[in-house]
């Protein structure tokens, strides 16, 4: 099975000057031909499982365009998406930002969703998929190091909890890599399938491992590859994995 994990963005491109001269304007301005891009890129890898950081679910930005659906259905995929913030959270009430979110796209006999929120942070979402035999769990950590380490407290408790295999995928925003997260992947029993600590951020010059794909020692990765592409500021995570009884 090949699950793919990109943050991408909202479509946005990968950090390039705006033409409006304002902090933060790239953030504003989603071009159709971005997202087509990076559908095209999806689409190209045969992923069976799709995870999918920042994206934009209707807003002015993307001109109302909810891109995970439209990503899905040019794979003929199935997609489930939700805001990232807590049903309580004043971004829930403001424009643009209430249309962030991330979403899982698979299969269409693949639609064994759960949504999980963390009680720390302003990201909050976790989405969990389960199948017949992995449970593969999609989230996007805090900015804050002691709000992530509360949402990884909350993450080992979902992870211990399940009955399954699981996967644990997506922007970590561990600003010092993989020995932020040792304690947690020691404690729940996980591996990262990125076994050189290759960095995923920024795309044009990758310093950091901000993106993982964390798995059971049950579950055996056959190839594991960070393509060199340019349509986001972070690079994707493709893992081929199998199951091992």
């Amino acid at each position: 099975m090949r699950l793919l994990v990109y943050n991408i963005r909202y479509g946005v491109g990968d950090g390039a000057s705006s033409a409006v001269p304002l902090p933060g304007a790239r953030y504003l301005f989603a071009e159709a031909a971005g997202l087509e891009r990076i559908s095209q890129f999806i689409a190209e890898q045969q992923a069976d499982i799709i995870g999918l950081i920042e994206v934009d679910i209707g807003s002015m930005r993307s001109g109302k365009v909810n891109q995970a659906e439209v990503i899905a259905r040019a794979l003929g995929h199935y997609s489930c998406y939700a805001s990232k913030y807590g049903e309580g959270s004043v971004n829930q009430v403001l424009p643009i930002v209430r249309k962030q979110a991330n979403a899982f796209l698979a299969s269409p006999n693949v639609h064994n969703e759960r949504f999980h929120y963390f009680e720390q942070g302003v990201k909050r979402l976790v989405i969990e998929l389960e199948l017949d035999e992995v449970a593969i769990f999609l989230v996007h950590l805090s900015l804050k190091y002691r709000h992530r380490h509360f949402q990884l407290r909350h993450l080992y408790e979902l992870v211990t909890n399940c009955k399954k295999p699981v996967i644990v995928a997506g922007d970590f925003n561990t600003f010092w890599g993989q020995d932020e997260i040792f304690l947690f992947m020691k404690a729940a029993g996980l591996a990262s399938a990125n076994e050189l600590k290759l960095p995923t951020y920024p795309t044009r010059s990758p310093r950091m491992e901000l993106d993982f794909i964390l798995h059971s020692h049950s579950i055996k990765v056959d190839h594991f590859d960070i393509p060199d592409v340019p349509f986001s500021d972070h690079l994707p995570l493709i893992c081929d994995f199998e199951v091992v009884r």
